[in-house]
C-alpha cells in the first residue's frame, strides 16, 4: 500500500477508507471534500474540487477530472475515465470501462450497465460512453456500449438500447428518439 497524495484544503471526514489495498497510490486534488464511509481504491486519479456524498465507492484504475461530485451510495466501478464538472447524484451506477466526458449530469439512481449477458456467457464488458454536456435522468438505464452524443437528454426511466445522437431528446422503454426540446437545448454549464 502506497500512502495517498492529498492535496491542500481537502476535508476528509471519519471513516473513510483511501487507497487500503495493495496497488499504485491515490491522488486527490485540492479542494475536495469527502464524506464519511466513502471508499477510494488504489491507482486513483482525481483532480481538484472533488466532492462526495455518505458511502461513495471509486474504484481501481479511475480518472476523474475537477469539480466533480460522486454523491450518496454512488459506484464507481473502476478502469473509467469521467471528465469536469459532473454531477452524479445519489445512488448512480458506473460500470467498469465506461467514458464520461465534461458537464454531465447523472440524476438519481441512474444504471450504466456493461455486461450484455449477466451471468450468461463470457462478454467483453463495454460500458456506455457519454459525450460532453449529456443529461441522464433519474432512474434511467444504459446498456452496454452505447454512445449517447454530445448535449443529449435521456428522460427520466428512459432505457437506452441504441446509440443516442447528439442534441437529442430520449425517452421511453426502450428509448425513442425526439428533437430535444429549445428549453433543454445547449450544455450543462456548472452554477
Amino acid at each position: 500500500m502506497t500512502e495517498p497524495r492529498i492535496g491542500e484544503n481537502c476535508v476528509i471526514h471519519p471513516s473513510v477508507s483511501i487507497g487500503d489495498a495493495p496497488g499504485g497510490p491515490v491522488e486527490i486534488g485540492p479542494d475536495a471534500t469527502i464524506r464519511s464511509g466513502t471508499v477510494v481504491y488504489p491507482d486513483v486519479v482525481i483532480g481538484e474540487g472533488f466532492v462526495t456524498g455518505h458511502g461513495a465507492v471509486v474504484r481501481e484504475g479511475t480518472v476523474i477530472g475537477d469539480d466533480v461530485v460522486v454523491g450518496t451510495q454512488t459506484v464507481v466501478d473502476g478502469h473509467t475515465t469521467i471528465g469536469s464538472a459532473v454531477s452524479m447524484q445519489t445512488g448512480v451506477y458506473v460500470p467498469t470501462n465506461t467514458e464520461i466526458g465534461d458537464r454531465v449530469f447523472l440524476g438519481p439512481r441512474a444504471v450504466l450497465t456493461n455486461d450484455p449477458y449477466p451471468l450468461r456467457q463470457p462478454a467483453e464488458l463495454v460500458g456506455p460512453t457519454l459525450a460532453d454536456d449529456v443529461t441522464i435522468g433519474a432512474n434511467a438505464t444504459l446498456l452496454p456500449g452505447v454512445r449517447v452524443g454530445e448535449a443529449a437528454f435521456v428522460a427520466a426511466g428512459a432505457v437506452v438500447t441504441r446509440d443516442v445522437p447528439p442534441e437529442t431528446l430520449a425517452v421511453g422503454s426502450p428509448a425513442t428518439f425526439e428533437p430535444l426540446p429549445d428549453h433543454l437545448a445547449g450544455g450543462n454549464e456548472p452554477p
